[in-house]
C-alpha cells in the first residue's frame, strides 16, 4: 500500500477547506500536512479538522517556502491576485500543484506560472471544476464520440443567481476590479474554458463581448432606503435585503454558504451574523456600494473551420450557477439543462437522454458544484500519486489557452472592437 499524497493548503477560507475534505474521505490516500493564512479563526479550523502539528501552521506561505520540503503538493486558494507568486514560488520548490481557478489576473502572470511548473517538472492542475463535473464531462465524451457530427454553434449561458451575484460581486470580495478581478475572469473563465474544450483542436480566430453594470448603481436606489439592510425602512420590499440573504438564513439553522463567509473571525449564528450585517461589507444596501464589474456580458466567439459560440453571463436569474447549453452539429442537437443532456438525432428523429454517476461522497454534496469539487480532488492526487499529469483534465498549455481568450474578451469590451486572436499574444 502507497502512502498518501501529503498536501499543504494556503488559504484555508471556502475553497481551500472544500477541497482539502478530500483527506477526510480518503485519508489512505491524502493527507493534509500544512496550512497557511494569515487569518488565525481559518487556519485553526483547518488544523483541528485535520489535526495538524503545531509546526507546520502558518501565518504566512512564504515561511514554508523557506523550510525544506515537507510534502508533495499544495493547494494555492488565495485571493485571485494573490496566485502568481505562491504558484511560482512552490513550483520552483518542487510542489505538485492544484492552483483555485483564475490562474491569475493577468496574461502575463498566468504564462509565468506555466512557464515555471514546466521548467519544474511539477503537475499543475488549475481548479475549473465544470470539467471534472460527470454530467458536464458527459457532453465532452458525446462530442468526441461523434453523436452529433461536427460541432457547428455553441450557445452557453452562465446563470450566476440574483443572490448570489449580490453576495459576491456586489457586496463581496470579487466587488470591485481593482480589488479582485474583472467579472468575466473570476465567474466565467470556467465557461470560456468549457468552450474552448468543446471546440477541441480548432482555435479560436477572433471575438466580440459587451457587458456594463446594470441595475446595481446608487441612481437606482428606491426613496427611503437606508445605507445598511438591518436600518432600512423598505427592506422587506428589496430581494436583495441582506437580512433575507443571511439572517433569515441563520434563523433557519443554515450556515453554510453564503452565511459562514461573512463571519471570517467565528461560526456563524444570529449574533455574529447581526454584527457583521451591522458593520461589515455584507450588510450594505446593493446600490451603495462600490462594486464596477459587469453583471451582464456576452461573448461571441468565431473558431477554425467556422464553429461560432456564443457565452451570456447574466445576474438576474433564479438558478444559482445551473449553467444551460445547447450545441448544434451537423447531425444532431444536443441539449443540457443545468441537470440532464439529451441529444435529439437528426436521422431517427429521436431524442435520447444521457446520464452520469455521479458517486459523490456526501461531505461534498453541499460544495456548490454539483459534486465536482470531489472529481477534481479525485483526479489531482491520482495524477500526483501516480505521476500522470494525462490525468488532469485542465493542465497547464490548454488552460492558459482558454485564460487568454478570456483576456482576449475583455479587451474587446473595453475597447469596443473584434478582437482577432493572435494580435496581443494569443496563439
Amino acid at each position: 500500500m502507497t502512502s498518501p499524497v501529503r498536501v499543504i493548503v494556503v488559504g484555508a477560507g471556502c475553497r481551500g477547506e472544500i477541497y482539502s475534505k478530500f483527506a477526510s474521505v480518503h485519508p489512505e490516500r491524502m493527507e493534509v500536512v500544512g496550512v497557511a493564512d494569515p487569518r488565525k479563526f481559518a487556519r485553526s479550523k483547518l488544523q483541528q479538522q485535520h489535526r495538524i502539528v503545531d509546526d507546520n501552521v502558518f501565518d504566512d506561505w512564504h515561511s514554508i517556502v523557506e523550510r525544506e520540503k515537507f510534502a508533495d503538493a499544495v493547494l494555492i486558494c488565495t485571493p485571485d491576485r494573490l496566485h502568481k507568486e505562491p504558484a511560482v514560488a512552490f513550483a520552483k520548490k518542487g510542489y505538485h500543484i492544484l492552483l483555485e481557478k483564475p490562474m491569475a489576473t493577468t496574461a502575463e502572470d498566468c504564462m509565468a506560472i506555466v512557464e515555471a511548473c514546466t521548467q519544474s517538472g511539477v503537475i499543475l492542475s488549475v481548479g475549473h471544476v465544470l470539467r471534472y463535473d460527470p454530467t458536464i464531462h458527459k457532453i465532452k465524451e458525446l462530442i468526441v464520440a461523434g453523436v452529433i457530427g461536427d460541432v457547428v454553434h455553441i450557445q452557453h449561458l452562465e446563470p450566476v443567481g440574483f443572490y448570489h451575484f449580490a453576495h459576491s460581486f456586489v457586496r463581496g470580495n470579487w466587488r470591485n476590479e481593482a480589488e479582485s478581478s474583472f467579472v468575466l475572469l473570476a465567474k466565467s473563465c470556467h465557461d470560456i474554458d468549457l468552450i474552448h474544450d468543446w471546440a477541441g483542436a480548432r482555435r479560436c480566430v477572433r471575438l466580440s463581448s459587451f457587458g456594463s453594470v446594470s441595475h446595481f448603481r446608487k441612481d437606482n436606489k428606491p426613496t427611503g432606503a437606508a445605507d445598511r439592510c438591518l436600518d432600512c425602512s423598505i427592506e422587506r420590499d428589496c430581494p436583495y435585503s441582506a437580512r433575507k440573504i443571511y439572517l433569515d438564513r441563520v434563523k433557519q439553522g443554515h450556515t453554510g454558504w453564503p452565511v459562514s463567509v461573512i463571519c471570517p473571525s467565528s461560526l456563524p449564528d444570529i449574533e455574529s451574523v447581526t454584527e457583521a450585517l451591522r458593520t461589515g461589507p455584507y450588510g450594505r444596501c446593493v446600490y451603495e456600494c462600490d462594486n464596477d464589474v459587469c453583471s451582464n456580458q456576452v461573448v461571441n466567439m468565431e473558431f477554425e473551420g467556422g464553429l461560432t459560440a456564443g457565452l451570456s453571463m447574466v445576474a438576474f436569474t433564479k438558478e444559482i450557477c445551473k449553467r444551460k447549453t445547447t450545441i448544434y452539429g451537423s447531425k444532431g442537437e444536443l441539449s443540457y439543462d443545468g441537470h440532464e443532456v439529451c441529444v435529439f438525432d437528426f436521422l431517427t428523429q429521436r431524442s435520447t437522454k444521457h446520464t452520469a454517476h455521479e458517486n459523490t461522497p456526501w461531505q461534498f454534496g453541499m460544495s456548490g458544484h454539483g459534486g465536482a469539487d470531489y472529481h477534481l480532488m479525485d483526479a489531482f492526487i491520482s495524477a500526483v500519486a501516480n505521476k500522470d499529469p494525462s490525468l488532469i483534465r485542465s493542465g497547464p498549455a490548454e488552460t492558459l489557452q482558454s485564460h487568454l481568450l478570456v483576456f482576449e474578451a475583455e479587451r474587446s469590451r473595453l475597447e469596443g472592437r473584434v478582437v482577432y486572436c493572435g494580435d496581443a499574444g494569443q496563439s
